[in-house]
């Protein structure tokens, strides 16, 4: 099918009026597409071959005008670094409407009702880093909004410096916010409340809305969805940067791409976003507020769940961010069957990381291939004696599994990356792309969404990254 052939649905246009602010997208001038991506175009039925870059950039632009789309800024409030901002909503971002159960929505696509100071733009640097970025996320197994094309333009947008405004065309299975439901609640606005907690129900917990107690289940399923997402965000050293309960999904998924970062060398205390000087949204703090923002959340869906029972679907929280986080480094690291002293197992070799100053991905990736050979291991950290010492416990733990190595190597090599997309990375494809050369955001977008392949013109990524790159700070504007 062609994108002209697209007709789209806007079921939260059947909410009342204040929930969104219907507004057109304003073009850019002299746009051109630096990329699209045809693997997120075949999940909205496109046929990638029939669609040609001219269409992309119409549609990305907002000169063309979908059959059954009514464009519209979704309003909301939220915390934002653990202050109470009481109306916040899509100050950049316009929905176009939904299709197969994907919500279209394009960022930077002008102003709207929520703009405040705002410009309502988005520039070619940050919007480069989120298409890639949700795609490596997609492609490692974690939930989160996608990417479907990308455009660059003549127009000059004022930041730390003048740059190129551009459009991303994002799309999610949701983009209700944690701080969707604190506007309704903070405004007194229960009835509205109620109405948005039934449109959630519908979109992305519809196997709820048969049975007793919907709004309760349906919380306890996002604190789940959510501890299961930042657990996995905790496997493989990604840090979101920016955790405020605007930015927090009520469907679990990672939204809202900005200051983010794979960590380079592992650092437990690591922050992304220099905006974060006390550090509230440093890597391992995102556990402790995805707790600290389910319980915003709790407290504005008070009206519709007694207390008592939201606080008990919060206390499982710790137990599913903790459940997942051993599964998945369990797997990480091969190992068969669960036994009481792996959380110490797992504690200490991340204690190893830090003291040695070792690179997280390239690390489980020449695990994945251990077979009793250290020097390849040895050779990763700055503190050897340390390591040895752990592998000895490693060792020993193998011994009590009875998968073969090439079992074992097989598994872990599923599930431990070769390549991560970390910022000096996506600073290359920047740099060119700000000088009009596209290819290296195309080859990203492919060495993204196949994380776990071999790619030999791409070794170099493979790599430790490179000490005068080293974990990078990135600020949020864009």
């Amino acid at each position: 099918m062609k994108i002209t052939n697209l007709i789209l649905e806007t079921p939260y246009l059947s909410l009342d009026p204040v929930f969104y602010h219907e507004i057109d997208p304003t073009p850019l001038k002299n746009p051109t597409l630096v990329s699209f991506n045809p693997d997120a175009a075949e999940a909205l039925g496109l046929d990638p071959l029939q669609c040609g870059s001219q269409e992309w950039e119409s549609l990305l632009n907002g000169t063309l005008r979908l059959e059954g789309s009514r464009p519209y800024a979704m309003c909301y409030a939220g915390h934002q670094f653990g202050y109470y901002v009481p109306r916040l909503g899509d100050g950049r971002a316009i929905n176009l409407g939904s299709i197969n159960g994907w919500n279209l929505q394009l960022k930077g696509s002008g102003q709207t009702l929520y703009s405040r100071q705002g410009d309502g733009r988005a520039v070619l640097r940050s919007s480069i880093r989120e298409y890639l970025m949700s795609e490596a996320i997609h492609a490692l197994g974690i939930p989160t909004s996608r990417a479907l094309a990308l455009i660059s333009s003549d127009e000059n947008v004022a930041r730390e410096k003048w740059e190129k405004g551009a459009i991303v065309l994002r799309l999610s299975f949701s983009w209700i916010r944690f701080g969707s439901f604190e506007y309704f609640f903070h405004t007194g606005r229960y009835k509205e409340l109620k109405n948005l907690a039934d449109f959630l129900l519908n979109e992305s917990f519809p196997q709820f809305t048969a049975q007793e107690e919907p709004y309760r289940k349906m919380f306890g399923e996002i604190v789940k969805r959510t501890a299961h997402t930042i657990a996995l965000w905790q496997s493989v050293g990604f840090n979101h940067g920016v955790m405020n309960t605007d930015n927090m999904s009520a469907a679990g998924l990672t939204i809202d791409y900005g200051p983010f970062a794979f960590m380079d060398t592992f650092e437990s205390g690591y922050i992304c976003n220099h905006t974060d000087t006390q550090g509230r949204y440093s890597y391992d703090n995102q556990p402790r507020i995805g707790y600290w923002n389910l319980e915003r959340l709790a407290h504005a869906l008070s009206p519709l769940i007694p207390e008592e029972k939201l606080k008990q679907e919060l206390e499982q929280y710790k137990e599913y961010f903790t459940a997942r986080l051993m599964e998945r480094l369990r797997e990480k690291l091969g190992l068969e069957t669960a036994e009481e002293n792996d959380s110490d197992l797992f504690r200490s070799l991340f204690t190893v990381m830090e003291n040695g100053r070792i690179d997280m991905t390239p690390f489980f990736r020449t695990l994945s291939r251990y077979d009793k050979n250290r020097e390849p291991l040895l050779a990763l950290s700055l503190a050897p004696n340390q390591l040895n010492e752990w592998l000895d416990r490693y060792d020993s733990r193998l011994e009590r599994t009875a998968r073969s190595s090439e079992e074992r190597h097989r598994k872990m090599l599923r599930v431990n990356p070769k390549y991560v997309l970390k910022n000096y990375i996506l600073q290359e494809a920047i740099d060119a792309a700000e000088t009009g050369h596209f290819s290296l955001v195309n080859d990203l977008l492919t060495l993204a969404q196949t994380p776990y392949d071999e790619h030999e013109a791409f070794e170099r990524y493979a790599a430790p990254t490179p000490n005068r790159y080293k974990n990078m700070q990135l600020s949020c504007s864009s």
